[in-house]
């Protein structure tokens, strides 16, 4: 696809679930010679969403700083397809968001800026999908409370695991040829299979995924959550200084004090404190609520995917 400007845009798009195995297969299918991705997120279509990207509107005295990424903007156009430039040799282009299923406005926007778009969607247990967004969460300085306080301070961890109503907008407004939905649960069983399923799906030539570019942003997770607790209440004002140079903004000696503060915080201390390979468990009774809640809120789902999926994910009734 081309923008007005004769840049290259996006053939496929992989949107979310956040959690879901969306990091990985972009880098698998980037291992395709006929595949050009962004080697990080570009963060277009919802950028003005403050449930998706708090990080992205700052308060500057008193006046907020914000990105227009509407389709009648043709200064956001021009600089999203400016992220693709240099990837227009290759046959297919694509991007992916772990957030564009979640998001009230991403679906509208993207049919209107790319009609012919290709979508894959990644879901996951919802209970399992929010309780690692969590750890998530806290691991990069976010969160700084338990599990049962996050899911009122922080509306992403359920709204992520929220997929019917988005990906029913998603299906209506493409139609189900341009859709594709894999499940996490899958991907681990038969990781070969979904990616080959994906290769289809974006017209390009099937290949063997190499064995040790399989997995991709593994965590660690804190073996004393209290401290992790305590040094968040500090990073998390630092974490969020790390976006305001995306969209090219240019800051003073402030800002590049920030983004060294940013850089050493995560490159020298965050090792020390994230230690376990394994999260501690999840509260039982916490667990019941988040299964019923979350059925609730995707019912209508296995009828949509043609699939019962409380095959695969226990607890799990819609």
């Amino acid at each position: 696809m081309l923008a007005p400007t004769g840049h290259r845009l996006p053939d496929f798009i992989i949107g979310g679930a956040p959690k879901c195995g969306t990091t990985s297969l972009h880098f698998i299918l980037a291992q395709s010679r006929e595949v050009g991705l962004p080697e990080d997120e570009v963060h277009f279509f919802d950028a003005d969403d403050p449930i998706a990207h708090p990080d992205f509107l700052f308060d500057e005295a008193g006046k907020l700083n914000w990105y227009d990424p509407r389709p009648g903007n043709p200064e956001g156009l021009d600089w999203y397809a400016s992220r693709f430039a240099e990837l227009a040799g290759t046959r297919v282009v694509g991007e992916d968001s772990t957030v564009y299923l979640q998001s009230e406005v991403a679906a509208k926007r993207i049919h209107e800026t790319l009609p012919d778009v290709r979508l894959i969607f990644m879901l996951r247990d919802p209970v399992a999908r929010a309780y690692s967004q969590y750890w998530h969460l806290v691991t990069r300085g976010r969160a700084s409370c338990r599990f049962e306080t996050a899911l009122t301070r922080h509306p992403s961890i359920i709204l992520g695991s929220t997929y019917a109503p988005h990906l029913r907008r998603y299906l209506e407004m493409f139609g189900p040829e341009r859709v594709m939905v894999g499940l996490f649960e899958d991907f681990l069983a038969d990781r070969q299979g979904v990616v080959d399923r994906a290769a289809r799906f974006i017209d390009i030539t099937p290949f063997t995924v190499a064995e040790d570019k399989a997995w991709f942003n593994r965590t660690y997770y804190p073996s004393r959550p209290i401290v992790q607790y305590a040094i968040n209440t500090v990073s998390s004002q630092i974490v969020r200084h790390q976006y305001r140079n995306h969209f090219g903004a240019r800051h003073g000696g402030a800002e590049r004090l920030r983004n060294k503060i940013h850089y050493y915080w995560f490159r020298y201390i965050h090792p020390l404190v994230l230690t376990s390979p394994k999260k501690p468990p999840m509260c039982p009774k916490t667990r019941a609520y988040l299964e019923q809640h979350l059925s609730a809120r995707n019912q209508g789902l296995s009828e949509l995917l043609g699939r019962d999926l409380s095959t695969v994910w226990p607890g799990f009734s819609a």
